[in-house]
């Protein structure tokens, strides 16, 4: 599916979309508790569905009634091969959580996370007693447990997904377990981890994200869970609304541990004009100007927070442009590239991404497949001399459905 979108004021009152990060813990979490946990205000994203549907492979039962999402947990393995389809987090988190039983089980994927390596995953779970292989520490990896838990290294300079699927898996081993971690990135996203499992029973305790230590033999409680707002999908509506719009987001967790909470602190470097009251927060178009942000534990706000740049009076610089090899697309090539495409210049050096902002001359454009690459240009549009066609802009589906939705409903002119 192609998008176009027109120059647009956009203005009005939205709510938050709900995150995909605490729906896909909460699902995983809901198969691990015994009885009915009731999910509300669900995130039903392509990569949520995914989750969905593989607790239902490893033996969940699900029902689904408007936001609502009901499950009744319990590992029983109907199916000897997960498919995540494009879900990293997936991928990463129930490859323990499978390895849990005592059945060989594969999991597989498509798209781009065929690329998307598996480093050292083998060898930690090799230390916790599973039989594991992989294609080259790429998909497909299969697992055969039981997982009993002990002591294991953790290599967390990648990606910081394998920990959270550990995290979720020992506390329901055999045996207790103290997992010793290097280089831990995206920290923030464990604490998302240990944000859920708290809340369905589950206590974990650390040493500085360093060393964690897990009791075993613990049991998750089936109970009502609300996910709460996404802040991945707020930033892209922030960006939207300080380069063309007057908007205000509601139904909004301004205390949330997410990494990507982060854009407000860039909004203020960047002088956009902002307010937050109570749960909610609006913004206010505003002159931009440019400003240095390290997103090295947020990398997914590297595609709104190239938008805010490249409108900005100067140049801005955004640091960590290593964590974004691998993620849906080469994103930081990703970037640079639609970003040219516009008429604004943009260069990766040395872990560090500069754009000088200037006039966005409009034009076609491509999403390189990644859901966040397509938000960011969105917002471009917003403010484009000419308008912008986004090919592959469905790719949102990933982790908004319903963004081209919602910025219509504000004012934004689609084709």
């Amino acid at each position: 599916m192609n998008k176009t979108v027109l120059k647009s004021y956009i203005s009005g009152v939205i709510d938050a979309p709900s995150s995909k990060s605490y729906m896909q813990r909460a699902v995983a979490a809901a198969l691990l508790a015994k009885g009915r946990t009731v999910i509300k205000n669900a995130c039903f994203c392509n990569d949520a569905v995914r989750a969905i549907d593989m607790v239902k492979s490893l033996g969940a039962k699900v029902d689904i009634s408007n936001r609502d999402v009901i499950i009744e947990g319990g590992i029983n393995p109907q199916n000897n091969i997960l498919n995540c389809g494009e879900a990293g987090l997936s991928l990463r988190m129930f490859t323990p959580i499978a390895a849990l039983h005592n059945t060989p089980i594969t999991i597989t994927g498509e798209g781009s996370l065929a690329k998307r390596p598996l480093p050292n995953i083998q060898h930690t779970l090799k230390q916790l007693g599973v039989k594991i292989s992989s294609n080259n520490n790429h998909i497909p990896v299969t697992v055969k447990g039981p997982i009993i838990g002990g002591n294991a290294n953790v290599d967390g300079s990648l990606s910081s997904q394998f920990l959270t699927g550990l995290l979720m898996a020992l506390p329901v081993a055999k045996n207790d377990s103290t997992l010793s971690v290097d280089n831990l990135q995206s920290i923030p996203y464990i604490d998302i981890t240990l944000d859920v499992i708290k809340s369905f029973g589950i206590d974990i305790k650390h040493n500085n994200y360093k060393e964690f230590l897990i009791t075993g033999n613990q049991q998750y409680n089936a109970i009502e869970y609300s996910v709460e707002s996404d802040w991945s999908g707020i930033a892209f509506l922030l960006v939207a609304g300080a380069i063309n719009g007057d908007i205000t987001i509601k139904n909004v967790n301004n205390n949330s541990v997410q990494a990507d909470i982060a854009i407000v602190d860039a909004l203020k470097e960047a002088g956009v004009n902002y307010t937050i009251v109570d749960n909610s927060i609006r913004v206010i178009k505003s002159k931009i100007k440019s400003f240095n942000f390290n997103a090295t534990h947020c990398p997914d706000l590297f595609p709104p927070l190239a938008a805010l740049a490249a409108v900005a009076d100067g140049t801005s610089v955004i640091t960590g442009t290593d964590r974004l090899l691998h993620k849906e697309s080469n994103r930081a090539e990703s970037i640079k590239s639609e970003l040219n495409k516009l008429g604004i210049e943009c260069f990766v050096r040395n872990n560090k991404m500069h754009i000088t902002g200037g006039i966005i001359k409009g034009g076609t454009t491509d999403s390189h497949n990644d859901h966040r690459i397509a938000m960011a240009i969105s917002c471009l549009a917003l403010i484009s001399e000419n308008p912008i066609t986004i090919t592959n802009a469905g790719c949102v589906s990933k982790s908004y459905e319903h963004f081209f939705q919602d910025i219509a409903k504000l004012g934004a002119e689609l084709k």
